[in-house]
């Protein structure tokens, strides 16, 4: 078995694990530890993938930026206690279990049916997580897309700005009461 296998296999089981503890945690905090831990597994696993520049992506973006935003999300909100989070069964959860089961079931399905899957990388697949090439194929065959996508970005940004700064240019137009 080949030192990429096994790595692989490794982060992908911490991975569930650490997915699974974001989930069934009862403390927000430790939900979000677990989600950072998740997030840097899938890191490693883009790495096993020789996706080098959407791993560096996956750290500085959703282990960085987003985890921070969502720690600073669960300090400011005020849970109360924890006794009011325990609930009994009810049909969400039933729902809930229902479609878990069906998952592990595809899943064992999938693992146990044989397939024609090949292990090996390829020589193409070495360069494909480049920045050089994921850079050329963007500005070149996905350009429009990528134009197209900025210009959206920048008409909501600039809703936004109008949208937030429309109550102060309402303020602004109505007369001011003196102070007599």
């Amino acid at each position: 078995m080949a030192l990429t296998t096994i790595f692989f296999l490794i982060l992908s089981i911490v991975a569930i694990g650490t997915a699974f503890g974001t989930v069934a945690s009862r403390h927000p905090v430790v939900s979000a530890m677990n989600l950072v831990l998740h997030f840097l597994m899938l890191a490693g696993l883009y790495l096993t993938l020789n996706a080098q520049f959407i791993a560096v992506l996956q750290i500085l973006v959703y282990a960085g930026a987003i985890m921070v935003l969502v720690v600073f999300v669960i300090l400011l909100l005020n849970l109360g206690k924890e006794e009011d989070l325990d609930t009994r069964f009810n049909a969400r959860k039933g729902v809930a279990m229902t479609f878990g089961a069906a998952f592990v079931v595809q899943v064992l399905i999938l693992f146990t049916s044989a397939g024609t899957f090949s292990h090996e990388i390829t020589a193409e697949s070495v360069n494909t997580g480049l920045v050089k090439n994921l850079g050329y194929k963007l500005f070149t065959e996905y350009l429009f897309p990528f134009e197209y996508i900025a210009l959206l970005l920048l008409v909501a940004v600039v809703g936004a700005l109008l949208l937030g700064k429309k109550k102060l240019f309402l303020e602004r137009d109505l007369p001011q009461k003196s102070l007599k």
